[in-house]
């Protein structure tokens, strides 16, 4: 149905998750994105792709992809980007993913790569295996769900807090 319907992560379509209650999805995210002053309306669009079936798949990947922070509970930080990455490889398999996971790790300082290969790489790696097709999800029509029933419905495993 995404691929159909090709919709659209926008704030005239995602807007009324600013509305919703604390404990869905929709809150969760509206929290993430307006936390950090994002809006889904600043990713750039898609370039040098011909086909326009592939070129709305990879939008749609950029799009969806303050989603996946938002379900995983993953910051914005470099760490949590990179194991944003992992799981992405996991769900889609584009070798632009571990690019970007061998060049983000190059950035750590030593305890941050440890924490990273230690700690979440490998939950990234059960976490992108276990959830469902996270690609093809029409995310919008869920904004109203429990946010704990998402992530059960969805096989989503939180991020572990960093170990103290």
């Amino acid at each position: 149905a995404v691929l159909l319907k090709r919709p659209r992560v926008v704030s005239s379509k995602v807007g009324h998750a600013w509305d919703l209650p604390d404990n869905t999805f929709g809150a969760a995210y509206a929290r993430f994105m307006g936390f950090r002053n994002f809006s889904p309306d600043d990713r750039p669009l898609v370039r040098f792709m011909e086909a326009d079936d592939l070129a709305y798949v990879a939008m749609r990947a950029r799009e969806v992809h303050d989603f996946w922070h938002t379900l995983f509970g993953l910051p914005t930080n470099l760490i949590g980007e990179s194991t944003l990455k992992v799981i992405e490889f996991e769900q889609m398999l584009l070798p632009m993913c571990l690019m970007s996971v061998a060049g983000g790790t190059t950035r750590f300082n030593g305890k941050q790569r440890a924490l990273f290969y230690q700690h979440y790489f490998p939950w990234a790696i059960r976490a992108g295996m276990r959830s469902t097709d996270l690609i093809s999800i029409y995310y919008e029509h869920h904004f109203h769900e429990d946010l704990e029933d998402v992530w059960q419905r969805w096989g989503i495993i939180p991020a572990p807090p960093p170990p103290t």
